[in-house]
């Protein structure tokens, strides 16, 4: 299926590696020029020489979409390099701090500045260069914990998803007079080389297949590449009646049974 991406342009948080790096190589497959950003150089620049190896035209912009001078800098230079924003995906996410008693005040406002300020600055910042282009998609990353607790999981991890994916509809209200989409993804437990998932598989084999069996009806985690696919086909004109939805990619992912969470 053609997405109707050639010569669209996206800028990708979080593109150096993970599900940003899938998704900017998958829209690049699709002829996509695209700008991606993070805060360590050294995966941004391998990223970016792949895909100009892949024959479209890519930046890289290190920075911090955390903070507002360089979110501003972020979209600038992805105008100016590139030509403008088409697509938007907002995939930069994280969780600090523990369970209830320990994670701090702190860990918890850094949560949801990452998961949903974060994103919500990036929205602002784009709407004005996608409107002046005839409008656009975004897509928002959150998680299946936005609304399926997990023992495993904090709740400020999960709260702050749930924000995520209620304000993808109310943003795709206000913006659907520029023309702008705005979706949400939401994966599940995604495993690929050296992130925490394969960590956790190489340190705890036994407790990991225990939750890999009685968790997953396919039998595994889902890959990176599952995720970026779906992402692809929201952000691109094929999908323009899908708008203000959150579509889960988790492969009917279970709650973490209690057998497979004791002594984690």
């Amino acid at each position: 299926m053609d997405l109707h991406l050639k010569n669209k342009i996206a800028l990708i948080t979080g593109g150096g590696r993970g599900i940003g790096m899938y998704t900017a190589k998958v829209l690049a497959q699709e002829g996509c020029d695209v700008a991606i950003c993070g805060r360590e150089a050294k995966y941004l620049e391998q990223t970016r020489d792949e895909l100009r190896a892949m024959g479209v035209r890519a930046a890289m912009v290190r920075g911090d979409v955390c903070v507002a001078e360089d979110a501003k800098r972020i979209v600038e230079q992805c105008v100016a390099e590139l030509g403008g924003v088409d697509i938007l995906v907002n995939n930069v996410g994280n969780n600090f701090g523990g369970m209830l008693h320990e994670a701090t005040e702190e860990d918890c406002v850094k949560t949801f500045e990452v998961n949903v300020f974060a994103a919500v600055r990036m929205i602002k910042l784009v709407a004005g260069p996608m409107k002046a282009r005839g409008g656009g998609s975004i897509v928002n990353v959150a998680s299946i914990s936005g609304w399926h607790p997990q023992l495993a999981g904090t709740w400020q991890y999960g709260s702050s998803k749930a924000a995520q994916i209620f304000l993808t509809e109310v943003m795709a209200l206000q913006l659907v007079h520029d023309r702008i989409r705005v979706n949400v993804v939401s994966p599940g437990s995604i495993i690929w080389p050296g992130n925490s998932w394969d960590e956790f598989r190489k340190q705890n084999p036994e407790q990991f297949a225990a939750y890999e069996r009685d968790g997953f009806p396919m039998g595994r985690l889902g890959k990176p590449e599952e995720v970026a696919d779906v992402i692809a086909f929201i952000a691109s004109p094929r999908a323009l009646w899908i708008n203000g939805r959150n579509i889960p990619v988790d492969g009917v992912e279970q709650p973490t049974p209690v057998a497979a969470f004791r002594g984690w």
